[in-house]
């Protein structure tokens, strides 16, 4: 049963997605939309691409160890905190990103960042499960929401690369801030808890998570997916910018 400041949630599918699936959507692409300007990030910040891939590796890593920190602390807390939180940090973050020139500052901010976009997931995906878990929809919801992050990831160099082209690479890291601030107001009143009794939700360990096989299948074959697309996506970014350099 909802605790007593839960409700049940009563939106239509398609409403149901309108509210969820902006913060599912910006915090993948707080990782893609930042991929083409990666390469000339060594020389805007003055450091080596070492120091730069690791905005990327610290990223990827945060945003899935903050999944398994930020989901005890939703079932503790609830869902709308964790969203308010995970949302201000991401904002704030994204600001300082665009105004920072440090290096290490870039690095640390990244991971803070990441810190941010996995409150946002754990929120979505916790109020899913709390909504949708023994309905008909819940299918259909999950494969929405899974398809949604995984179109990010082919849309979201496209769009950072036109936005650093027209308003430089600030723009990028400015975009994010003012996209999550512009969707939390319009959708955080009709995004009430969710969140289960405390009773109900002990009934899940974290213990049960790591001993499961279909835990650790799926992590290891999206993680190793995941890291197989950067890695390409590097090393062939690297030998366009040489093949383009020797021809100049």
């Amino acid at each position: 049963m909802p605790t007593r400041k839960s409700r049940l949630w009563t939106y239509s599918l398609p409403v149901a997605l309108v509210l969820l699936a902006p913060f599912n959507i910006l915090a993948s692409l707080g990782m893609d939309i930042y991929l083409p300007i990666v390469p000339a990030m060594p020389e805007i910040l003055g450091t080596t691409s070492g120091v730069i891939q690791l905005t990327l590796t610290l990223y990827m890593i945060m945003l899935g160890v903050g999944q398994i920190i930020f989901g005890p602390l939703s079932d503790r807390f609830g869902r709308r905190p964790i969203l308010i939180g995970g949302v201000l940090v991401f904002a704030a973050t994204s600001l300082a990103l665009a105004m920072t020139t440090s290096a290490w500052l870039f690095v640390l901010l990244r991971l803070v960042q990441a810190t941010g976009a996995a409150a946002m997931l754990v929120a979505v995906f916790a109020t899913v499960r709390d909504v949708y878990a023994d309905t008909p929809d819940s299918a259909v919801i999950y494969s929405l929401m899974n398809a949604m992050l995984a179109f990010v990831p082919a849309l979201g160099p496209i769009a950072g690369a036109l936005i650093a082209r027209y308003f430089g690479w600030e723009a990028i890291f400015l975009a994010l801030c003012i996209s999550v601030l512009i969707a939390l107001p319009f959708i955080l009143p009709k995004w009430h808890e969710t969140r289960r009794t405390r009773r109900q939700a002990c009934g899940a360990s974290f213990g049960i998570v790591l001993r499961s096989p279909y835990f650790w299948i799926y992590t290891l074959a999206f993680g190793t997916a995941m890291g197989s697309f950067f890695v390409f996506f590097s090393t062939a970014r690297g030998y366009s910018l040489k093949g383009l350099a020797s021809l100049n």
